[in-house]
């Protein structure tokens, strides 16, 4: 979707003042390491997948999105499902206890603590064939479609209806924009260069590499 997540391109948003990165901590504060580990097995429960859980966090308010920190988002991503899929009542967020017994399927997925490190390292696949050709080679020029998607996508707007050249081609992974609808399949993906001064206008001497699903892509 079209959503304040995606900012690439926009104007009006002030300065962008990174912390320099050797400095920045991987966490600014202890909640924020609870938010990641909460919103990591909750995910275990096998109530939805990463794509489910990206687009619960996009489709908050723009105003509220845009006022959070990164982990604010995350908390509420991960509020809005544990609802949605019925894991929790609002009245249990509310109140921050259970009321009702958890279904015991469940708490059959549960892992338990020290099993964490292990799944972490293990992590999950994400290749998946298709029967579908691949429709493009290294070298090839391409265009972006033109669309404006009502759910998750990783097509960045800032790359919509401009040419690119295909520069690495890695194989079939999974659709993030099917699979945020619970729609398991496969499709080729790409790694896509684009010039910077096609993207932002003259005087941008850049390149830009995105990786693209074959679906978002035309022939240029």
């Amino acid at each position: 979707m079209n959503g304040a997540h995606d900012l690439g391109g926009m104007h009006g948003l002030g300065p962008i003042n990174p912390e320099p990165e050797l400095e920045e901590p991987v966490f600014h504060a202890e909640w924020e390491k609870r938010a990641l580990g909460l919103t990591l097995t909750a995910g275990w429960l096998g109530q939805w997948n990463i794509d489910i859980s990206r687009f619960a966090r996009e489709r908050q308010h723009p105003i509220t999105y845009l006022s959070n920190s990164y982990y604010e988002n995350w908390l509420a991503g991960l509020e809005t499902l544990l609802i949605e899929r019925g894991v929790i009542s609002p009245e249990e967020l509310a109140q921050g206890k259970a009321i009702d017994p958890a279904p015991a399927e469940l708490i059959e997925k549960c892992a338990p603590a020290s099993a964490v490190q292990d799944i972490l390292l293990a992590g999950g696949p994400c290749d998946l064939a298709t029967d579908d050709p691949q429709s493009f080679q290294i070298g090839d020029k391409i265009r972006v479609i033109q669309f404006n998607p009502t759910g998750h996508t990783r097509a960045p707007r800032y790359i919509r209806g401009h040419k690119g050249t295909i520069t690495d081609y890695y194989g079939s992974f999974i659709f993030p924009d099917e699979n945020a609808q619970g729609n398991k399949i496969g499709q080729h993906l790409y790694n896509v260069s684009f010039d910077g001064n096609q993207l932002w206008g003259e005087g941008n001497d850049t390149t830009i590499h995105v990786d693209l699903w074959q679906s978002y892509m035309d022939p240029a």
